[in-house]
């Protein structure tokens, strides 16, 4: 699919009036820009954390209980003071109430190496956007969120949404084996 911008007139409209969001920042600035820039987009309400503590507080707060401005997605900053995306992260993955562990989270960080991502992505984001984030990458990065959930998996060591990007039917001969007895095999190997 190609990107779509927000000036794209090709691109689809949504009512963000009724969503929530979180935006999880140290920097005073940068949560002023991204919530100017979600308000442009139809978002009516953008609370704001500047750290993990503080972001905690909020989604205890506001996700487990039955009030009418629960939190629908979260941006994140990565390294923070006190407690940091990673270990915010983490509890939000591990948290007994769904309303906070299957929330959406995009990861807002100016580190982007394919390790950071890679570690970004399997400590169980959905989604990673790079600093500085212009107001098209912001709506993309949200639009994709809304019109691609992707499902949620719970392994040995990770919870989270499907890191696979792609869903392809293996070419004849590239199948994976997956009987018991390969199974077992690899378990013992381990």
């Amino acid at each position: 699919m190609a990107q779509q911008h927000v000036n794209d007139p090709n691109s689809k409209k949504y009512d963000l009036s009724k969503f929530t969001m979180l935006i999880v920042d140290d920097f005073n600035f940068i949560n002023e820009i991204l919530s100017l820039t979600l308000t442009e987009m139809g978002v009516k309400k953008v609370h704001k954390a500047k750290d993990g503590l503080e972001a905690k507080t909020l989604l205890a707060s506001l996700n487990q209980s039955d009030g009418a401005f629960k939190i629908d997605a979260i941006i994140l900053d990565w390294l923070m003071p006190n407690m940091g995306g990673e270990q915010l992260l983490k509890w939000i993955r591990n948290h007994e109430h769904d309303q906070i562990r299957f929330l959406p989270v995009i990861v807002c960080s100016a580190y982007t190496t394919k390790g950071f991502v890679e570690s970004v992505r399997d400590a169980g984001a959905t989604e990673v956007i790079v600093k500085p984030v212009s107001a098209d990458k912001l709506a993309s990065r949200v639009q994709y969120v809304i019109e691609k959930p992707r499902p949620f998996l719970k392994a040995k060591n990770y919870f989270g949404p499907d890191r696979r990007r792609k869903f392809e039917i293996p070419k004849e001969g590239e199948r994976r084996k997956a009987d018991a007895q390969n199974i077992e095999e690899h378990q013992e190997q381990s």
